[in-house]
């Protein structure tokens, strides 16, 4: 039987490992934000990333008059959302930002390419691009127009 002293022990070793739980949680939940550089990367890449988009034959037509400032934030946000940082994603759905866009396979898959070429230029770790990747794939269903 623990006497008072040794209850109270025992209950702030256990409040200790609770918190050295959470802290590794927390730690292991943002891993993947953190490999890309958590904001200033994910700026970066983003910048790089929205610059091959308005080169790129296959993409440009759809960024023609579009307002540059407010996707690449709400790009930042979805991507931090994503990679598990510490943001909120504030922007319209998938579907309604690209309504009527007449957004094709084809150019979702370059959209795709740049994106990994952005990854490239900023030094993401393969694995951590096919992550996003992973996640990033199911929204082609909200993106493309339906026939």
């Amino acid at each position: 039987m623990l006497n008072a002293r040794g209850s109270l022990r025992h209950a702030a070793c256990a409040a200790l490992a609770f918190c050295a739980l959470l802290s590794t949680a927390a730690h292991a939940d943002n891993s993947l934000y953190r490999e890309f550089g958590e904001q200033p990367g994910l700026v970066r890449i983003i910048d790089d990333f929205y610059d091959l988009l308005l080169v790129d034959p296959r993409t440009k037509p759809y960024f023609d008059g579009a307002p540059v400032k407010r996707i690449k934030q709400k790009l930042a946000e979805q991507f931090c959302v994503l990679l598990d940082g510490p943001c909120v994603y504030t922007g319209r759905t998938m579907k309604r930002a690209h309504e009527g866009q007449n957004i094709d396979r084809a150019a979702f898959n370059a959209l795709v390419e740049d994106l990994q070429t952005a990854m490239d230029r900023n030094g993401v770790p393969f694995r951590a691009q096919n992550k996003l990747l992973a996640k990033l794939a199911p929204m082609y269903r909200d993106v493309q127009d339906r026939e």
